[in-house]
């Protein structure tokens, strides 16, 4: 079945509906992520998003603010656009550091560190765009925590990507924090679904 890449409506359960299916489709979520998964480095983790993992925080978010109807317009134009759309991938990726004094200390280093990510295979590289939402990086050159990435693919690049003898790298290239990880086998085939 070919992969969905909008959130309707229409996909969306009434609360009482998803109260009674939450503890499933929170298991059934979970497992969906242990591979769409991929830490890098010491601090920073990927979290490539489908339309399920968007349908679940559009469902997770009515659930906790209970906005109703007035709100699932807006959750719907803030998690539309972090799902691929067939072409691409997408990732939340996220530094994530428990101490708040290294944390600042960290960030602020990290200045411009969504600009610097790439996917390599086959000789190919995919540099990852940043969500055009709001800048991830504030005037300072101090980094957000949290970054939203899409990955262009072409069609030889998917071709790539699926091949399973091909090695597939991703790597954050910044200065103050150079790391690269070769994608798993089980973590590419999650990810290779998202393409058509």
């Amino acid at each position: 079945m070919p992969a969905k890449h909008e959130i309707s409506r229409d996909d969306i359960l009434a609360l009482d509906e998803y109260v009674k299916v939450r503890p499933d489709r929170k298991r059934r979520v979970t497992d969906l992520k242990k591979n769409r998964r991929v830490s890098i480095g010491p601090d920073a983790t990927f979290y490539f998003e489908s339309y399920d993992t968007m349908l679940h925080q559009v469902q997770e978010m009515l659930y906790i603010e209970k906005g109703g109807d007035d709100q699932i317009d807006d959750e719907l134009s803030a998690y539309n656009s972090l799902i691929p759309n067939g072409r691409e991938l997408v990732a939340t990726l996220m530094f994530e550091i428990d101490e708040p004094v290294r944390r600042e200390k960290v960030l602020a280093t990290l200045g411009g560190v969504e600009e610097t990510v790439t996917i390599t295979m086959a000789g190919e590289t995919v540099t990852a765009i940043p969500e055009a939402d709001i800048d991830r990086t504030n005037a300072d050159g101090k980094a957000s925590s949290i970054q939203f990435l899409h990955f262009p693919f072409t069609d030889a690049q998917v071709n790539a990507f699926r091949d399973p003898d091909t090695a597939v790298t991703l790597a954050i290239g910044h200065q103050q924090y150079g790391h690269m990880t070769n994608l798993t086998g089980p973590v590419r085939d999650a990810l290779a679904d998202d393409f058509d």
